[in-house]
């Protein structure tokens, strides 16, 4: 299905399909090699990623834009590297699913991860499981990069707008105290102006 352009009929008919021959578990096909390959690439990306940015940071708290791409991009590069042999494994695993589906082979069995592992290993060496891995950095990476960059740059931008109207409430409070600070004397003079007032009245009456 990842490699068609498919409409919404289509992949009903195909989600309809899916469940009839292999059961509501059949969604869930091809979730180990998926969290073999995703968990792990979270794991070194983030890791590497506050190392880079720690180092090339310095003291300052908050990484400037060039920074923060860049921390992100090789961070990106590293982890797209070592999780390319699990990448490799679930293409296999995709292709031989597809394979069983297009030409009607339900009675083949659908190998396992770490078959499938071995099996590329023995035909192929090292080097066949990480097929594929400068295309795999050529994608992962820049997106990473303008991931992370952009999310450090949200978050720098709507702090300081928090910061911004926070110091607005605090300088709307000291107004108003001082306002009724204000208020509060001007009542008290015009009370003491209305006493002396009525006391000069009385004198001159006498």
């Amino acid at each position: 299905m990842q490699s068609q352009r498919l409409n919404y009929f289509e992949i009903g008919q195909a989600l309809k399909s899916l469940i009839e021959t292999s059961g509501y578990k059949g969604l869930w096909r091809g979730i180990f090699p998926t969290l073999f390959r995703d968990v792990p690439f979270s794991a070194i990306y983030w890791t590497s990623y506050e190392s880079i940015k720690s180092f090339c940071n310095g003291h300052s708290k908050v990484p400037s834009l060039q920074i923060s791409f860049f921390a992100g991009f090789v961070s990106g590069s590293i982890a797209a590297m070592v999780t390319t042999p699990f990448d490799v494994v679930k293409t296999h695993q995709q292709i031989e699913f597809g394979e069983s589906k297009l030409y009607g082979n339900k009675s083949q069995r659908v190998r396992t991860t770490s078959e499938v592992f071995r099996q590329i290993y023995r035909q192929y060496g090292i080097r066949g499981l990480f097929t594929g891995t400068v295309p795999r950095v050529v994608k992962v990476a820049p997106s990473c990069a303008i991931m992370i960059s952009s999310f450090e740059y949200g978050k720098v931008f709507f702090n300081r707008l928090a910061n911004k109207y926070s110091h607005l409430d605090e300088v709307d409070t000291v107004d108003g105290k001082v306002n009724h600070v204000a208020t509060t004397s001007n009542k008290q003079s015009f009370k003491e102006s209305n006493l002396l007032g009525q006391h000069s009245s009385k004198t001159d009456v006498l």
